[in-house]
């Protein structure tokens, strides 16, 4: 099963949408209404207008690349509509952010730009945006980043064909492909007039890009029903692992800037451009120290406090040095059963794979010494080197990045299909302009 690092990215969708810019202070109106009800919830004119605000901020030097006021409005709507279903569901489902979780993103925020949380409160006010706005924006942003990752661990595995098929495939080729592209969304059990009808919309821009009446980042902008529309398609750089069969068999023949399609793929019609193409094959080796090593535990325990854990663990270390043998010492008394059956003996580790604080120990000691007692969040530990290695780790590196790469494959497409699901599933009515309908299951 594929484990999802968790981490918070305050450029994403979410903060491009709500964090709020000097723009705001002349965009928010004064007089507050629904501009949408999602489910239980509702969106507000102030939250669109900051979200519209901030996106017209992005493309401040491109602003030929934003469609009109309203399309954009209706495209900014959609991508709030699906952040409230998300939160929505991360709640139902347990998932909680807590309030010392919260304070330090919002004082990881503040160190990323160089300023002090209570600068950070101030430069807010400024641009019209309240603290408790911020505080809200970014337990959103984590919650929706929790949901992903849980999402991730249930259902995504990479298994060791699939890595073995990637590797051979990249010692041929050792391409990575920079990609753009325009999504027109077709819902779960489309129609025939429904398919019709994306294909004509896709059919339609694929003209306007070949007549070079809009360039490509500017056709995803105004009318691709992807997630990432408003940065303009951009799928980043991906190797071919990452990449649908279908689609990476048909770059092979393309040349940057090309444009193929449409596509008819699982959400919908896709107009695909290779942005750029650049040479991997050359991994790069890396050599590692690696420790083995030994240690002794005194775990801190509801029965076994702090003083008592390194009492113990100051008594053992003064019988090692005394000339008792560590390996029976670690034995009889460690409280990690995992490694006391065979005398404390870790294997061998990388420095901090154990965290820094046993790193630091390990790296400081030469072959056979015992370190003094120190602490973790384990409790109590002394510990003996008994050797190190340089270790190539080169193909090692490679099977997990290329695990991690089809694992990120696997989820960005079935992620996309569950939104697809949650929003056809949602009841959404617009309040806006043009806009103003009944969306449910739209």
């Amino acid at each position: 099963m594929m484990t999802m690092t968790p981490r918070l990215i305050l450029a994403g969708m979410l903060a491009a949408l709500m964090v709020a810019t000097p723009v705001l202070a002349q965009t928010t109106t004064s007089l507050d209404r629904i501009v949408a009800v999602v489910d239980e919830d509702v969106i507000l004119q102030s939250e669109l207008d900051r979200a519209v605000a901030n996106v017209t901020a992005q493309y401040a030097n491109n602003p030929e690349r934003l469609p009109p006021r309203n399309v954009l409005e209706r495209q900014v709507l959609e991508r709030l509509v699906l952040v409230k279903l998300q939160v929505a569901r991360a709640t139902g489902t347990g998932i909680r952010v807590s309030d010392d979780e919260l304070n330090n993103a919002v004082a990881a925020v503040a160190q990323q730009n160089g300023i002090s949380v209570e600068a950070l409160r101030r430069q807010l006010a400024a641009d019209g945006l309240t603290f408790a706005d911020f505080r809200s924006s970014i337990r959103d942003e984590i919650t929706v980043q929790r949901l992903r990752q849980s999402f991730g661990q249930s259902r995504i595995q990479v298994s060791e064909a699939e890595v073995e098929a990637a590797l051979a495939s990249q010692a041929n080729t050792g391409a990575q492909y920079r990609l753009s592209h325009v999504l027109v969304a077709l819902p779960e059990g489309a129609t025939a007039e429904q398919i019709a009808t994306g294909q004509k919309k896709a059919d339609g821009v694929k003209a306007l890009i070949d007549k070079g009446e809009i360039d490509f980042a500017a056709a995803a902008v105004r009318y691709s029903d992807s997630p990432n529309a408003l940065e303009g398609g951009d799928l980043g750089w991906r190797s071919q692992d990452e990449i649908p069969v279908a689609f990476a068999q048909m770059l092979q023949g393309m040349s940057p800037g090309q444009v193929v399609g449409p596509l008819r793929g699982p959400s919908g019609f896709q107009l695909l451009k290779l942005v750029e193409v650049r040479d991997s094959s050359q991994a790069a080796a890396r050599t590692v120290t690696q420790y083995n090593a030994r240690h002794i535990l005194m775990r801190i325990t509801p029965v076994q406090d702090g003083p008592a854990a390194k009492a113990k663990i100051d008594t053992l270390r003064a019988r090692i040095t005394g000339g008792a043998d560590f390996v029976q010492v670690a034995t009889t008394s460690s409280d990690d059963l995992s490694s006391r059956a065979d005398g404390g003996d870790l294997g061998w580790f990388e420095a901090d794979q154990f965290g820094p604080e046993f790193g630091k120990q390990v790296s400081g000691l030469q072959d056979g010494q015992v370190s003094a007692p120190f602490r973790t969040e384990a409790g109590w530990h002394i510990l003996q080197r008994i050797s190190s290695r340089q270790t190539d780790v080169t193909n090692a590196n490679q099977r997990a990045q290329i695990r991690e790469t089809i694992g990120r494959r696997k989820l960005e497409d079935e992620y996309n299909r569950f939104l697809q699901e949650l929003r056809g599933e949602a009841f959404v009515d617009f309040r806006i302009g043009g806009a103003a309908a009944n969306a449910s299951g739209s």
